[in-house]
C-alpha cells in the first residue's frame, strides 16, 4: 500500500525565510479568476511560443534582468540557470531538453499536432515582485508573443 504524504511546502517556505531574518511572509501570486481563454482554432493549426525562467548562456544572457527573445532554431545547446533556486545537489540543468521543450515540440509539428513553434522562445528572470512581473516582464511578454501571433503559451519555471 502506498502512502501519501502532506508536504506543507507554503509553511515549510514561510518557516525557511523566518529563520532567515525574514519578518514579512511572501504573498503568491494568484488569481481570483483563471486568465485563460479557450483556443480559437485547432491546437494543430497553432503556433506555439515557450516562456522559459532559464537565461540564454551568453554573457548578455547571463546579466539580463529583463525579458529577452532567442530564436528557437537552433536550439541552444545550454542555457544560464547557475543562478536559480533549484536542487543542485540531486539534479542538473545540463540537458536543456528537460526544460526548454522545444525538440519536442517540433516532433509535435512534423506529427501535426501543433501547427508550429514560434520563431522565438522568451526568457524572463525569475523575480520575487509580484509588482515588476505584473507591471512590466507579462505585458512585455504578452507583446512580444503577439509580435510573434502565439496562439499559445508555455510556461516553463526552473
Amino acid at each position: 500500500m502506498t502512502e501519501i504524504y502532506d508536504v506543507p511546502y507554503m509553511e515549510r517556505t514561510r518557516d525557511y525565510y523566518r529563520a532567515q531574518g525574514y519578518e514579512r511572509d511572501y504573498i503568491w501570486a494568484h488569481h481570483s479568476q483563471t486568465p485563460f481563454t479557450p483556443l480559437p482554432k485547432p491546437l494543430s493549426d497553432c503556433n506555439v511560443g515557450v516562456i522559459v525562467t532559464a537565461m540564454p548562456d551568453t554573457k548578455a544572457g547571463r546579466t539580463q534582468r529583463r525579458v529577452y527573445a532567442s530564436l528557437s532554431s537552433p536550439i541552444p545547446e545550454s542555457m544560464y540557470t547557475s543562478e536559480l533556486s533549484w536542487h543542485q545537489s540531486v539534479t542538473h540543468t545540463d540537458d536543456v531538453n528537460s526544460f526548454l521543450p522545444l525538440a519536442q515540440l517540433n516532433v509535435l509539428v512534423d506529427e501535426g499536432g501543433i501547427g508550429s513553434v514560434a520563431h522565438r522562445f522568451y526568457t524572463v528572470p525569475t523575480e520575487y515582485s509580484q509588482g515588476n512581473t505584473l507591471e512590466n516582464d507579462a505585458p512585455e511578454l504578452l507583446e512580444r508573443c503577439h509580435e510573434d501571433e502565439v496562439d499559445i503559451a508555455i510556461l516553463v519555471p526552473l
